[in-house]
């Protein structure tokens, strides 16, 4: 259950869009804004920020292709697709404009969502994500570098490959989710157990695996797509948000890459910046988005 600040359950729904149906969940008034997840998390992610930015804005959180509860489409995660899918979403929403905050995977899809739509995307918060095509493929590597650093991003490979990944989960997704998600955090205790619940029930379900792997396995598409969409920064204001036991500056390093105005900040955290530290988190994404409406 997700909550807006009058402690009122946010109002679901589902739209078909873009040639698959999303699971959206939405709540508040004001200037719209649309909260995309990372893997192997779904749209409850958001559920602390939620009742922080509802007194202020319309708020729309999408369950991404494949995950939550949305349907799991045999292709089409590639962040450009996904990308098309929030579009359609927002569209169909009655949202001319938003501003559109993604964390981890979300991010990548939100900054395609920005370079896509441009007429419609007011300003970006980028969090705790690896571009692909801008060094993301280089912490796959086993080198020192990366180990001591905590940042071998082994399971990149490992999803890549076909068919293997499927065999090995299947019917471990409860202890590779729960490990996945308390290994990034700075403060593991974070990952309540309501979360780690509705995350395994998501994954779990039929096709759940197969559509997180997915979109892994677009990074390479991603890489062609992300390198193509920069050509042209985006002039956007873009808020950039790491954890500072993860990725920490290289979000800010990325996002001057691929746009013009960037702003950056550091939490004292992991990589789940919303369920680590959501108090700390709304306030620099609240005074953000009002003077970028």
């Amino acid at each position: 259950m997700m909550d807006d600040h009058t402690s009122t359950p946010l109002r679901t729904g589902r739209a078909a869009v873009n040639g698959t149906s999303l699971h959206y969940r939405t709540a508040g008034t004001g200037p719209a804004v649309v909260l995309l997840h990372g893997v192997p998390k779904t749209g409850y992610h958001w559920r602390h920020l939620v009742p922080k930015l509802t007194p202020h804005h319309a708020v729309v959180v999408p369950d991404l292709r494949g995950l939550g509860d949305s349907a799991r489409p045999a292709s089409g995660y590639d962040s450009a697709t996904m990308s098309d899918d929030v579009a359609e979403l927002m569209a169909r929403l009655g949202h001319e404009t938003y501003a559109v905050v993604g964390e981890d995977w979300g991010a990548v899809i939100g900054y395609q969502l920005a370079a896509r739509h441009r007429e419609h995307a007011t300003a970006l918060v980028f969090a705790e994500a690896l571009f692909p095509g801008f060094g993301f493929e280089e912490h796959t590597a086993l080198t020192p570098e990366n180990v001591s650093g905590g940042m071998h991003l082994w399971h990149l490979g490992f999803y890549f490959q076909p068919d293997v990944p499927e065999m090995l989960i299947a019917g471990h997704e409860r202890e590779l989710i729960t490990y996945m998600i308390k290994n990034e955090r700075s403060h593991p205790d974070t990952a309540t157990p309501d979360a780690i619940e509705e995350y395994v029930r998501c994954y779990s379900l039929p096709g759940g695996i197969r559509a997180m792997l997915a979109v892994y396995r677009a990074m390479l598409t991603d890489a062609e797509q992300n390198r193509r969409a920069a050509r042209e920064k985006l002039d956007i204001p873009v808020l950039a948000l790491g954890g500072s036991a993860f990725l920490g500056e290289r979000n800010e390093d990325q996002a001057r890459l691929v746009a013009h105005d960037v702003t950056g900040h550091v939490f004292d955290a992991g990589h789940d910046l919303a369920e680590e530290v959501p108090d700390e988190m709304a306030a620099v994404v609240l005074p953000f988005l009002a003077g970028h409406r």
